[in-house]
């Protein structure tokens, strides 16, 4: 009898021990919870005000060296327009919360957010756009259309390849002419821009000629390509202030080149391959038509630029303040 109590007693004992355990896995349970749902409440459960208090004031020492300031846009004597370039900071709430839901990890991850230039390049009014900002490893392909239909599906495919944007110049004639195809160009992902609408002398125009120029070709993007485009490339690098100053009006920046292939010289692949690579820097806008040259020189060029760590976009994308990944920045 006093055998059977005894064990009636350690029974008891034993699911007691039991119930407390299971109730301290159902808080743990419960706070793991409240810890996903709440950061708030997470904090207050796992760390007290001290720890937090040291977190963050070791974010914020580090924030402050880790800092990079934007570059504003500006004029340049050479260049005339360039754009600027977004700077970075440590997102200090972020970082902090990330931390804390990183507990006990030693090593803390910096969020980062970018902040953009207080000048931008539309600040700058109307000027010409001959290159990117030289902080960004970009380089962009400008490829002008009036004609050369029968090198485009090489072209394309090549792009399409290398799975690489480039900014097509459209002569507003040819687009009429060839909606077919400047819609596949579109649907591949390639950016749509005005190229005047007859390959004019612009600078020899007078202002009314020049404004039509620009307006029909902008009216034939947004009516069969609805494209909401914001660049005009003059025909053969022809134009005067009137000309960025209708185009500024309209909404639009007016682009150059930084480099030329010269394609419509005819030169030999090779040597326009050698050329560009040698040529390239941050920033540069290659111009470029549909030839045999182009045709034969695209894929060498592409594996130059990006050999030499650039990234390849469209003009608004190399024209754009927003960085690129540091793994990009940081190419040689």
């Amino acid at each position: 009898m006093m055998v059977r109590k005894a064990a009636m007693i350690v029974s008891s004992m034993l699911l007691v021990l039991a119930l407390v355990s299971m109730n301290e896995d159902v808080s743990r349970y419960l706070a793991t919870i409240k810890y996903k749902d709440n950061v708030t409440a997470t904090t207050n459960i796992y760390i007290g005000t001290k720890e937090r208090d040291r977190l963050l004031a070791v974010i914020q020492t580090e924030a402050d060296k880790l800092k990079v300031s934007p570059v504003n846009a500006r004029i340049d004597r050479v260049w005339r327009a360039i754009p600027g370039y977004n700077g970075l900071e440590v997102d200090v709430e972020k970082t902090l919360e990330a931390a804390l839901l990183a507990l006990p990890a030693e090593t803390i991850q910096y969020v980062f957010k970018e902040v953009e230039p207080q000048i931008k390049l539309n600040d700058l009014g109307p000027h010409p756009i001959y290159r990117g900002n030289s902080n960004k490893r970009m380089i962009s392909l400008m490829i002008n259309v009036a004609w050369g239909n029968e090198f485009m599906d090489a072209i394309l495919n090549t792009l399409k390849s290398e799975n690489v944007k480039a900014t097509f110049f459209l002569d507003g004639s040819w687009l009429y002419k060839n909606v077919e195809l400047a819609s596949r160009i579109q649907s591949e992902g390639h950016e749509m821009s005005n190229h005047a609408y007859t390959h004019p002398d612009m600078k020899a125009l007078d202002r009314q000629s020049q404004y039509n120029q620009i307006a029909k070709t902008e009216a034939l993007l947004k009516t069969k390509l609805h494209v909401n485009n914001k660049w005009f490339a003059p025909p053969s690098g022809s134009f005067n202030q009137t000309t960025v100053q209708i185009a500024e009006e309209m909404g639009l920046k007016t682009v150059l080149w930084t480099i030329d292939t010269i394609d419509w010289q005819k030169p030999p692949a090779d040597s326009v391959i050698r050329k560009i690579s040698a040529k390239l820097e941050p920033g540069a806008l290659i111009l470029m038509h549909p030839t045999a040259t182009t045709r034969d020189a695209l894929q060498g060029i592409i594996a130059a630029a990006k050999a030499k760590g650039y990234a390849i976009g469209t003009v608004s994308e190399t024209l754009s303040s927003k960085r690129l990944p540091a793994a990009v920045e940081g190419a040689d």
